[in-house]
């Protein structure tokens, strides 16, 4: 295990970069169907999800998270596998640890919304509950440092998930994060900030927002929420081009044809570098200590945060260096004549006039 745990790592301002968003990269190279969205993956390739978490440290997370998001009761249940439910968050907690342990970082156990809590049918509640332990006592059975409980639109479940935590944890700390739909408030209606608050108060070690919405729309929250929070705050944004009129990944649409383009066309609205390193700043500027990436997240877009956090990630020996490109970069002038002209070629740079020759000289060759 790591010689310091969460909470020692973010005393006195310090920081963790935190990769998600394995459900959404999983589906996108083939080994998850999307609209379940069940990581049968572990069982299935577990081998993937081994060089997935390495791939993520290598681009500086500070954290292996537990690949059991959706990995409960009732979502096994909906795609007829309820039996392998054990198996498959031993499989992933057993892979998560051994990595960990290989790269000197934390390792988090992960619970998440179950789709079953309803705040006016209390009996939706134990349902709820037994879920979270079962899986809770999985977790700590195979050595998580700390455990995520994340993307709960219901603060009542978000404490609920708290609870069982600091009953059946064993004293490992909760980082509890809320998915903020819009408007600005939780769907037991409960304005974010002081959601937030409430589960710091409760005993949550971070709190803060993840998933759902990009980083434009969940930093005013953000904002918000470090006014009233007075421990580590948590920023785990899908890198998507979200706007006011639509601040949620969930209702990004086609701007031509105007049709929702979650999931199987939301790649449309990735964020670029510049976009994740920009929210990475600001982020930093806030006061943001735990920080990280969900649906839409790979290693290249976690190595910008890790930069800006001062990580340095082994990822960084890779890091572009465009002067170095024979197309568009200074060395294309500096080998030869010829790179000269290729890079003129690439980037269009011809006056109207260069370019009718051009084409008058092309017009006499194909005759």
């Amino acid at each position: 295990m790591s010689s310091k745990g969460l909470v020692e790592r973010l005393k006195d301002g310090g920081t963790l970069v935190v990769a998600e968003g394995y459900l959404l990269e999983f589906e996108r190279r083939g080994y998850l169907k999307g609209g379940g969205f069940v990581p049968e993956v572990v069982i299935e390739h577990p081998d993937l999800i081994r060089v997935m978490h390495e791939e993520f440290v290598h681009a500086g997370s500070d954290v292996v998270e537990a690949f059991t998001y959706y990995a409960h009761r009732e979502k096994l249940r909906s795609i007829g596998r309820e039996g392998d439910l054990e198996t498959l968050n031993k499989t992933a907690i057993k892979i998560a640890r051994e990595v960990a342990d290989k790269t000197g970082t934390l390792m988090a156990g992960d619970i998440c919304v179950t789709g079953v809590y309803s705040a006016d049918h209390k009996e939706t509640h134990d349902t709820t509950r037994k879920m979270f332990i079962e899986q809770v006592q999985w977790a700590v059975e195979g050595g998580c440092d700390y455990i995520i409980a994340e993307t709960f639109g219901y603060l009542g479940e978000a404490l609920l998930a708290l609870e069982v935590i600091k009953e059946y944890g064993k004293g490992i700390p909760a980082v509890v994060t809320l998915t903020a739909f819009h408007p600005d408030v939780t769907l037991d209606k409960v304005r974010f900030p002081e959601a937030c608050r409430k589960l710091e108060l409760a005993g949550a070690a971070v709190v803060g927002l993840n998933c759902t919405r990009g980083p434009s729309t969940m930093l005013p929250l953000l904002k918000e929420i470090r006014k009233v929070c007075k421990g580590p705050i948590a920023a785990l944004p899908v890198p998507m081009t979200t706007t006011d009129e639509c601040r949620t990944m969930y209702s990004l649409k086609d701007p031509q044809t105007g049709q929702l383009m979650y999931p199987e066309n939301i790649n449309t609205f990735i964020c670029n570098r510049k976009d994740v390193r920009a929210f990475a700043e600001e982020a930093k500027a806030i006061g943001v200590q735990y920080i990280g990436l969900c649906c839409g997240n790979a290693a290249n877009l976690t190595r910008e945060l890790a930069d800006v956090y001062g990580k340095n990630p082994k990822a960084m020996r890779y890091a572009p260096d465009m002067t170095q490109n024979i197309m568009i970069g200074e060395a294309a002038e500096n080998i030869s004549k010829e790179g000269a002209l290729v890079k003129k070629y690439s980037l269009g740079l011809f006056s109207k006039e260069e370019l009718n020759a051009l084409y008058e000289g092309a017009d006499k060759e194909s005759k």
